[in-house]
């Protein structure tokens, strides 16, 4: 008698030409992107945390919502986060979250965060470009621009 475990399938569904998709070039197209794609009924109502999946070209494959948490903050769980890079077989990513707040200044746990996740995406061979703060007022910091990254 066979033992029995579950089968597991992978697959990515890119409904996009590469001619009609959007390439990043500096941090303002990624904030450009960001913006149009945040829910501005909750920017400042809750802290979400988001990625930006791009190719070698950095020609966007698609933006995915890692978390979603609280007025102050948000979990991200790096095993899906990079569950979903693998699976998209992305090789660049460019972090994005929100502060309710208004504010622009990282935080000490956005400044880790950030690092705990360029450590893994080096292991992994995806570059992290960037990581961008938005705020309600459509404002953004960038970690690259301000040479944090």
């Amino acid at each position: 008698m066979k033992t029995k475990v579950n089968e597991i399938q992978i697959s990515y569904h890119g409904n996009q030409t590469i001619n009609t998709t959007f390439k990043i070039g500096c941090s303002q197209d990624a904030a450009k992107l960001a913006f149009e794609h945040w829910d501005q009924n909750h920017i400042e109502m809750q802290e979400h945390f988001k990625i930006l999946l791009l190719n070698n070209s950095n020609i966007v494959k698609g933006i995915y919502e890692v978390s979603k948490g609280g007025i102050t903050g948000t979990l991200v769980d790096l095993r899906i986060l990079f569950a979903v890079v693998l699976k998209s077989l992305s090789t660049a990513i460019i972090l994005l979250h929100n502060h309710p707040s208004g504010t622009l200044k990282p935080s000490e746990a956005d400044r880790q965060l950030t690092q705990k996740i360029i450590k893994a995406g080096e292991l992994l061979d995806v570059k992290v470009l960037d990581h961008l703060i938005i705020t309600p007022k459509k404002e953004y910091y960038s970690f690259a621009d301000q040479g944090v990254l």
